[in-house]
């Protein structure tokens, strides 16, 4: 059973985000998505500014088995990405819920927490795939 943050959102998807104070959603890649992908060895990260879609492409990471394509779980506009990850992709393997963070974003819309896996309904989603 892996270890859940308590205070992140989860998708079926295997993407976590967290609410910021100031309003803003940081997401990234769960411990379980990057066990599967094994060691990244490069992050394509959005450009800043750009407007992403909810359930649309936002990054892709790349590890030795395969490329994988992250999807935004909101809508909402890039403000920030973690340019470390360019010279670091394993950071996420290391820090996936810290330091391995992949974009935050500026939501458009109103966040719907009902589309959106709390960490027991995330582990739920593990345990049944695993079954």
């Amino acid at each position: 059973m892996t270890e859940l943050p308590g205070d992140l959102l989860y998708t079926e998807d295997h993407e976590w985000l967290r609410r910021e104070d100031d309003g803003s959603v940081t997401i990234g890649i769960t411990d379980h998505a990057q066990a599967a992908l094994g060691d990244l060895v490069y992050v394509e990260l959005p450009e800043v500014g750009l407007e992403l879609d909810s359930g649309g492409d936002m990054a892709v990471v790349e590890s030795v088995k395969a490329a994988s394509d992250v999807f935004s779980p909101i809508a909402g506009i890039v403000e920030a990405v973690n340019e470390d990850l360019a010279d670091d992709p394993e950071i996420i393997n290391g820090d996936p819920y810290g330091n391995g963070w992949i974009v935050r974003l500026r939501p458009s819309e109103k966040i719907d927490e009902d589309a959106l896996l709390s960490p027991n309904a995330y582990q739920d989603l593990l345990d049944a795939e695993d079954a």
